[in-house]
Protein backbone atom coordinates (compact mmCIF):
# COMPACT_ATOMS: atom_id res chain seq x y z
CA UNK A 1 0.00 0.00 0.00
CA UNK A 2 1.45 3.54 -1.12
CA UNK A 3 2.28 5.78 1.66
CA UNK A 4 0.37 9.34 2.44
CA UNK A 5 2.18 11.01 -0.01
CA UNK A 6 0.47 14.47 0.55
CA UNK A 7 3.22 16.67 1.70
CA UNK A 8 4.96 15.89 -1.70
CA UNK A 9 1.70 16.27 -3.12
CA UNK A 10 0.90 19.46 -1.30
CA UNK A 11 4.36 21.30 -2.29
CA UNK A 12 3.71 19.90 -6.36
CA UNK A 13 0.23 22.06 -5.65
CA UNK A 14 1.86 25.38 -4.04
CA UNK A 15 4.33 25.00 -7.16
CA UNK A 16 1.12 25.22 -9.22
CA UNK A 17 -0.65 27.77 -7.39
CA UNK A 18 2.70 30.19 -7.43
CA UNK A 19 2.93 29.51 -3.36
CA UNK A 20 5.89 28.83 -1.39
CA UNK A 21 4.36 28.17 2.48
CA UNK A 22 1.44 27.46 4.02
CA UNK A 23 0.29 26.87 7.83
CA UNK A 24 -1.56 23.08 7.91
CA UNK A 25 -4.60 22.58 10.24
CA UNK A 26 -6.16 19.13 9.99
CA UNK A 27 -9.98 19.43 9.01
CA UNK A 28 -10.84 15.42 8.41
CA UNK A 29 -8.58 12.80 8.09
CA UNK A 30 -9.38 9.07 7.67
CA UNK A 31 -7.17 6.37 5.77
CA UNK A 32 -7.91 7.05 2.14
CA UNK A 33 -8.30 10.68 2.07
CA UNK A 34 -7.83 13.85 4.24
CA UNK A 35 -9.17 17.68 3.82
CA UNK A 36 -6.81 20.42 5.80
CA UNK A 37 -7.11 23.91 6.08
CA UNK A 38 -4.29 26.07 4.46
CA UNK A 39 -3.14 29.50 5.39
CA UNK A 40 -0.83 31.29 3.84
CA UNK A 41 2.04 34.05 4.85
CA UNK A 42 -0.97 36.86 3.48
CA UNK A 43 -3.27 35.42 6.00
CA UNK A 44 -5.48 34.00 3.19
CA UNK A 45 -6.88 30.32 3.13
CA UNK A 46 -7.62 27.28 0.98
CA UNK A 47 -8.41 23.83 1.11
CA UNK A 48 -6.13 20.84 0.67
CA UNK A 49 -8.14 17.80 -0.20
CA UNK A 50 -6.22 14.83 -0.61
CA UNK A 51 -7.63 11.59 -1.65
CA UNK A 52 -6.33 7.91 -3.31
CA UNK A 53 -8.07 5.23 -5.43
CA UNK A 54 -10.73 5.43 -6.52
CA UNK A 55 -11.23 9.14 -5.09
CA UNK A 56 -8.51 10.01 -7.48
CA UNK A 57 -10.76 11.93 -10.37
CA UNK A 58 -12.78 14.49 -7.96
CA UNK A 59 -10.62 17.72 -9.85
CA UNK A 60 -12.47 16.44 -12.94
CA UNK A 61 -16.18 16.14 -11.57
CA UNK A 62 -15.55 19.42 -10.20
CA UNK A 63 -14.39 21.53 -12.51
CA UNK A 64 -17.43 19.58 -15.17
CA UNK A 65 -19.51 20.44 -12.88
CA UNK A 66 -18.25 24.07 -12.45
CA UNK A 67 -18.40 24.46 -16.08
CA UNK A 68 -22.06 23.09 -16.75
CA UNK A 69 -23.16 25.51 -14.01
CA UNK A 70 -23.57 23.53 -10.40
CA UNK A 71 -22.35 25.70 -7.58
CA UNK A 72 -19.23 23.62 -6.36
CA UNK A 73 -15.56 24.92 -4.82
CA UNK A 74 -13.42 26.38 -7.23
CA UNK A 75 -10.39 24.10 -7.77
CA UNK A 76 -7.22 26.30 -8.04
CA UNK A 77 -4.66 23.56 -8.86
CA UNK A 78 -4.66 19.71 -8.93
CA UNK A 79 -2.06 17.09 -9.18
CA UNK A 80 -1.93 13.13 -8.92
CA UNK A 81 1.11 11.55 -7.58
CA UNK A 82 1.74 7.53 -7.00
CA UNK A 83 -2.26 6.93 -7.22
CA UNK A 84 -2.85 9.63 -4.90
CA UNK A 85 -4.65 13.26 -6.10
CA UNK A 86 -4.26 16.36 -4.08
CA UNK A 87 -6.31 19.66 -4.87
CA UNK A 88 -6.35 23.38 -3.66
CA UNK A 89 -9.92 24.47 -3.18
CA UNK A 90 -11.41 27.91 -2.89
CA UNK A 91 -12.19 28.25 1.20
CA UNK A 92 -16.28 28.46 2.15
CA UNK A 93 -15.08 28.57 5.74
CA UNK A 94 -17.78 27.70 8.40
CA UNK A 95 -21.26 27.56 7.44
CA UNK A 96 -23.75 29.72 8.32
CA UNK A 97 -26.23 26.68 9.33
CA UNK A 98 -26.44 23.35 8.60
CA UNK A 99 -28.22 22.55 5.46
CA UNK A 100 -31.87 21.16 5.57
CA UNK A 101 -34.63 19.05 3.22
CA UNK A 102 -35.40 22.18 1.52
CA UNK A 103 -31.98 23.10 0.71
CA UNK A 104 -31.42 19.30 -0.22
CA UNK A 105 -34.31 19.01 -2.79
CA UNK A 106 -33.13 22.47 -4.05
CA UNK A 107 -29.91 21.70 -4.56
CA UNK A 108 -30.93 18.25 -6.61
CA UNK A 109 -33.11 19.85 -8.64
CA UNK A 110 -30.07 21.85 -9.95
CA UNK A 111 -27.86 19.07 -10.00
CA UNK A 112 -30.04 16.55 -11.61
CA UNK A 113 -31.22 19.34 -13.91
CA UNK A 114 -27.52 19.94 -15.48
CA UNK A 115 -26.54 18.29 -19.29
CA UNK A 116 -24.78 14.96 -18.51
CA UNK A 117 -21.05 14.67 -18.96
CA UNK A 118 -19.95 11.88 -21.12
CA UNK A 119 -16.71 11.72 -18.75
CA UNK A 120 -18.95 10.26 -15.69
CA UNK A 121 -19.29 6.24 -15.09
CA UNK A 122 -22.78 5.60 -16.18
CA UNK A 123 -25.35 3.39 -14.02
CA UNK A 124 -28.08 2.64 -16.70
CA UNK A 125 -30.52 -0.67 -15.36
CA UNK A 126 -28.07 -2.94 -16.75
CA UNK A 127 -25.61 -1.73 -14.68
CA UNK A 128 -28.36 -1.53 -11.53
CA UNK A 129 -29.66 -4.94 -12.01
CA UNK A 130 -25.70 -6.81 -11.79
CA UNK A 131 -25.26 -4.92 -8.38
CA UNK A 132 -26.02 -8.27 -6.39
CA UNK A 133 -23.94 -10.31 -9.00
CA UNK A 134 -21.37 -8.18 -8.76
CA UNK A 135 -21.47 -8.34 -4.72
CA UNK A 136 -21.50 -12.29 -5.09
CA UNK A 137 -18.46 -12.11 -7.21
CA UNK A 138 -16.70 -9.68 -4.27
CA UNK A 139 -18.09 -12.20 -2.08
CA UNK A 140 -16.64 -14.96 -3.86
CA UNK A 141 -12.93 -13.29 -3.44
CA UNK A 142 -13.11 -12.78 -0.21
CA UNK A 143 -13.99 -16.27 0.62
CA UNK A 144 -10.73 -17.52 -1.86
CA UNK A 145 -8.58 -14.89 0.65
CA UNK A 146 -9.98 -16.99 3.88
CA UNK A 147 -12.15 -14.15 4.83
CA UNK A 148 -16.14 -13.85 5.45
CA UNK A 149 -16.31 -17.56 5.56
CA UNK A 150 -19.34 -17.44 8.16
CA UNK A 151 -21.94 -15.41 5.37
CA UNK A 152 -24.11 -18.11 4.54
CA UNK A 153 -26.86 -15.82 5.14
CA UNK A 154 -25.10 -12.81 2.93
CA UNK A 155 -24.96 -15.11 -0.01
CA UNK A 156 -28.32 -16.37 0.37
CA UNK A 157 -29.72 -12.62 0.24
CA UNK A 158 -27.66 -11.81 -2.85
CA UNK A 159 -28.91 -14.72 -4.54
CA UNK A 160 -32.66 -13.50 -3.68
CA UNK A 161 -31.93 -9.81 -5.31
CA UNK A 162 -30.02 -11.23 -7.88
CA UNK A 163 -33.06 -13.45 -9.06
CA UNK A 164 -35.42 -10.65 -8.47
CA UNK A 165 -32.99 -7.64 -10.31
CA UNK A 166 -34.39 -7.99 -13.74
CA UNK A 167 -37.95 -7.20 -12.50
CA UNK A 168 -37.62 -4.83 -10.12
CA UNK A 169 -34.20 -2.64 -11.69
CA UNK A 170 -37.25 -1.27 -14.23
CA UNK A 171 -37.59 2.11 -14.38
CA UNK A 172 -33.99 2.91 -13.61
CA UNK A 173 -33.03 5.56 -17.19
CA UNK A 174 -36.66 7.45 -15.76
CA UNK A 175 -36.39 10.73 -15.08
CA UNK A 176 -34.48 12.04 -13.01
CA UNK A 177 -31.52 10.15 -15.16
CA UNK A 178 -28.31 11.91 -15.73
CA UNK A 179 -25.93 13.52 -12.90
CA UNK A 180 -25.55 11.82 -9.37
CA UNK A 181 -23.71 13.36 -6.86
CA UNK A 182 -23.82 9.73 -4.56
CA UNK A 183 -22.76 11.42 -1.16
CA UNK A 184 -25.48 13.23 -1.22
CA UNK A 185 -25.92 14.10 2.54
CA UNK A 186 -26.29 17.42 4.50
CA UNK A 187 -22.57 17.61 5.39
CA UNK A 188 -21.83 17.72 1.72
CA UNK A 189 -24.07 20.81 1.44
CA UNK A 190 -22.62 23.57 2.78
CA UNK A 191 -24.72 26.40 3.01
CA UNK A 192 -22.64 30.00 3.51
CA UNK A 193 -23.28 34.18 3.62
CA UNK A 194 -23.19 33.93 -0.14
CA UNK A 195 -25.50 30.90 -1.18
CA UNK A 196 -24.87 27.30 -1.19
CA UNK A 197 -22.26 24.70 -2.90
CA UNK A 198 -21.75 21.07 -3.45
CA UNK A 199 -19.13 19.46 -1.93
CA UNK A 200 -17.60 15.84 -2.48
CA UNK A 201 -17.24 14.88 -5.65
CA UNK A 202 -15.08 12.07 -5.44
CA UNK A 203 -18.11 8.95 -6.95
CA UNK A 204 -20.18 11.25 -9.18
CA UNK A 205 -21.81 9.01 -11.91
CA UNK A 206 -24.52 9.26 -15.03
CA UNK A 207 -27.49 7.40 -13.36
CA UNK A 208 -31.11 7.39 -11.21
CA UNK A 209 -31.12 10.69 -9.46
CA UNK A 210 -33.53 9.12 -7.03
CA UNK A 211 -30.25 7.40 -5.38
CA UNK A 212 -28.96 10.43 -4.59
CA UNK A 213 -32.57 11.65 -2.71
CA UNK A 214 -32.30 8.08 -1.14
CA UNK A 215 -29.15 8.90 0.18
CA UNK A 216 -29.91 12.35 2.06
CA UNK A 217 -31.45 11.14 5.14
CA UNK A 218 -28.20 8.65 6.00
CA UNK A 219 -27.85 5.42 6.22
CA UNK A 220 -27.60 4.76 9.90
CA UNK A 221 -31.38 4.82 10.71
CA UNK A 222 -33.56 2.18 9.39
CA UNK A 223 -34.81 3.46 6.04
CA UNK A 224 -37.77 5.35 6.31
CA UNK A 225 -39.98 5.01 2.80
CA UNK A 226 -43.00 8.12 4.58
CA UNK A 227 -40.03 10.32 4.96
CA UNK A 228 -38.32 9.87 1.97
CA UNK A 229 -42.16 10.51 0.10
CA UNK A 230 -42.45 13.90 2.15
CA UNK A 231 -38.61 14.64 0.40
CA UNK A 232 -39.62 13.70 -2.76
CA UNK A 233 -42.86 15.46 -2.65
CA UNK A 234 -40.58 18.58 -1.60
CA UNK A 235 -38.44 18.03 -4.82
CA UNK A 236 -41.06 18.09 -7.04
CA UNK A 237 -42.39 20.92 -5.94
CA UNK A 238 -39.03 22.76 -5.82
CA UNK A 239 -39.29 21.96 -9.86
CA UNK A 240 -37.81 18.67 -9.85
CA UNK A 241 -39.61 16.21 -12.42
CA UNK A 242 -42.80 14.91 -11.24
CA UNK A 243 -41.56 11.30 -12.97
CA UNK A 244 -40.06 11.41 -9.95
CA UNK A 245 -42.73 10.07 -7.64
CA UNK A 246 -43.56 7.77 -10.30
CA UNK A 247 -43.69 3.88 -9.49
CA UNK A 248 -40.58 2.32 -11.19
CA UNK A 249 -40.12 -2.16 -11.16
CA UNK A 250 -43.60 -2.75 -9.57
CA UNK A 251 -42.99 -0.58 -6.69
CA UNK A 252 -43.37 3.04 -5.10
CA UNK A 253 -40.55 5.45 -6.37
CA UNK A 254 -39.43 5.73 -2.23
CA UNK A 255 -39.04 1.85 -1.60
CA UNK A 256 -37.50 1.45 -5.17
CA UNK A 257 -34.81 4.30 -4.11
CA UNK A 258 -34.29 2.96 -1.07
CA UNK A 259 -33.40 -0.62 -1.92
CA UNK A 260 -31.43 0.20 -4.71
CA UNK A 261 -29.48 2.66 -2.99
CA UNK A 262 -28.87 0.40 -0.10
CA UNK A 263 -28.15 -3.01 -3.01
CA UNK A 264 -25.77 -0.06 -4.32
CA UNK A 265 -24.12 0.79 -0.81
CA UNK A 266 -23.73 -3.05 -0.49
CA UNK A 267 -22.03 -4.03 -3.49
CA UNK A 268 -19.27 -0.81 -2.83
CA UNK A 269 -18.48 -1.93 0.82
CA UNK A 270 -17.61 -5.48 -0.10
CA UNK A 271 -15.83 -4.15 -3.33
CA UNK A 272 -13.57 -2.02 -0.54
CA UNK A 273 -13.10 -4.60 1.90
CA UNK A 274 -11.82 -7.11 -0.79
CA UNK A 275 -10.03 -4.25 -2.93
CA UNK A 276 -10.04 -0.50 -2.09
CA UNK A 277 -9.26 -1.27 1.74
CA UNK A 278 -8.59 -4.97 1.91
CA UNK A 279 -8.14 -5.08 5.22
CA UNK A 280 -9.24 -8.61 7.12
CA UNK A 281 -9.30 -6.50 10.33
CA UNK A 282 -12.14 -4.21 9.11
CA UNK A 283 -14.04 -7.48 7.93
CA UNK A 284 -16.60 -7.80 11.01
CA UNK A 285 -17.73 -3.83 10.80
CA UNK A 286 -18.00 -4.33 6.67
CA UNK A 287 -20.30 -7.98 7.13
CA UNK A 288 -22.61 -5.84 9.95
CA UNK A 289 -23.09 -3.12 7.48
CA UNK A 290 -23.64 -5.38 4.73
CA UNK A 291 -25.86 -7.47 6.82
CA UNK A 292 -28.07 -4.89 7.79
CA UNK A 293 -28.54 -3.38 4.60
CA UNK A 294 -29.33 -6.84 2.80
CA UNK A 295 -31.99 -7.19 5.14
CA UNK A 296 -33.57 -3.60 4.17
CA UNK A 297 -33.19 -4.36 0.33
CA UNK A 298 -34.80 -7.86 0.50
CA UNK A 299 -37.90 -5.90 2.78
CA UNK A 300 -37.95 -2.06 0.65
CA UNK A 301 -37.56 -4.12 -2.83
CA UNK A 302 -39.93 -6.91 -1.89
CA UNK A 303 -38.06 -9.90 -2.93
Amino acid sequence: MTANPSTELLDNLLTLASRTTAVREEVRVWSMSGVERLTFPDNTTAIFKYAKRPFDSEDQALRLAHTLGVPVPTVHASAVLDGWLGMLLEDLGTPIREADDLDGAAAAVVLHGTRTASALPVLDQERLRTLPSRALEHLGRLRKADRWQDTDDVEGALDQIAQAAEARSAGATAAPFGWVHSEFHPTSLHVGRHGWRLLDFARAFTGPGLLDLASWHGTLDTPDPVRLRVFLDTYVTEGGTPDALAERGGLPAEKWALGWHRMWAVEWFMEQSIRWINDPATDPAYIKAVRRHLTDVLHLLEV
